[in-house]
């Protein structure tokens, strides 16, 4: 991993996005100085990822906190609800933001002043970004030694979907934070990455990663995947995930569930990367989780182009759910769990 490239960026006490719509081709911060500009920056992908969408959002609240003159709990909790509707479906959002509301009102009740409350989420944020250093070094040495029992004598041929490396979590990252660190160990031979449409997250953002890892790649598009794997092209794919509920179902990026549905079919390892955050046991199953529906311009056309007729109607699901029964494990930062063992993942999240 690169340890010198940061999405997210504290500094003279405003926050600084990276933002990755206009990546591979430029690179450019965006000065976020309100509430409203972190939740709209969210809503509008110039920060994405689980992990970055939560510490983005903790910089978001304590810009908040410092703008007001006086704060208290329903305050407090209309402007946290205000951040967590900007993107309802990654379950780090709220999580980090709830976190910020009982820090806000523990802030309040104990007397201290909005300076010393908007401080303190500051270096809550900080704490956040070191602690997903540490978690997701954990996660992709687990996946590692995981994979080295499975294939122990060659170097892999590997896949993911979506952006889950260092623009995705601030830090190594979780699936292909899995991919770098068995890079480091020189364990890797290929990778293949979905292009991930409509917003090309594959494309754009995960092959920036990759080339500047010097990791070799070849992007493909999602209808390839059967090829890919019928072919024997791919020894294991590793996915990131936006929410998992208690059965071991999980939401990630559109077309996550079908690329799963062919790995089973194919009998490739198809493996979910994620921390402690990411899951959701209040929730019995995916069916509960509402999946977010973007606009219809993201598909009939790119960059103002128009692809499509005029007035064509499009379906953009951000993310889709995967049946637990077509994961092969789910890597957490406490270890792997087996989806297929009713009750596994409940347990080894309240271990």
């Amino acid at each position: 991993m690169t340890n010198s490239y940061r999405p997210i960026i504290w500094k003279d006490e405003t926050l600084y996005l990276l933002d990755q719509r206009k990546l591979p081709l430029e690179e450019i911060f965006v000065e976020v100085k309100t509430l409203k500009d972190c939740a709209l920056a969210i809503k509008d992908m110039i920060v994405r990822g689980a992990p970055c969408i939560g510490f983005s959002a903790i910089y978001g609240m304590a810009l908040w906190i410092k703008s007001q003159k006086s704060v208290d709990e329903k305050s407090t909790r209309f402007a946290c609800d205000e951040m967590i509707s900007a993107r309802p479906t990654a379950v780090n959002l709220s999580y980090e933001v709830n976190r910020c509301y009982e820090l806000i009102t523990q802030g309040i009740k104990s007397g201290h002043s909005l300076s010393t409350i908007a401080e303190t989420l500051v270096n809550f944020g900080h704490a956040q970004f070191e602690h997903s250093q540490r978690i997701n070094t954990k996660m992709a040495e687990i996946g590692f030694n995981e994979l080295n029992k499975l294939i122990p004598d060659r170097n892999w041929n590997l896949m993911t979907h979506c952006n889950t490396g260092f623009l995705a979590c601030g830090s190594i990252g979780t699936a292909l934070g899995v991919i770098s660190y068995s890079n480091t160990k020189n364990r890797v031979n290929h990778v293949y990455a979905d292009e991930t449409r409509p917003y090309l997250q594959g494309s754009r953002l995960t092959a920036f990663e990759l080339a500047k890892e010097n990791i070799p790649y070849s992007l493909v598009v999602e209808g390839a995947a059967s090829y890919l794997l019928s072919h024997n092209k791919v020894d294991a794919i590793f996915v990131g995930a936006d929410r998992i509920a208690a059965n071991g179902d999980t939401a990630n990026k559109v077309g996550t569930s079908t690329l799963a549905i062919v790995a089973k079919h194919y009998n490739i390892p198809f493996y979910v990367v994620a921390p402690l955050s990411s899951f959701d046991i209040s929730i019995e199953s995916g069916k509960e989780i509402e999946i977010e529906l973007r606009p219809m311009e993201e598909i009939t056309e790119v960059k103002g182009i128009k692809l499509s007729p005029a007035n064509a109607q499009a379906v953009n699901p951000s993310f889709d759910v995967t049946d637990h029964q077509f994961i092969t494990g789910i890597i957490c930062e406490k270890g792997l769990i087996n989806p297929a063992i009713k009750g596994d993942l409940v347990r080894v999240v309240k271990s």
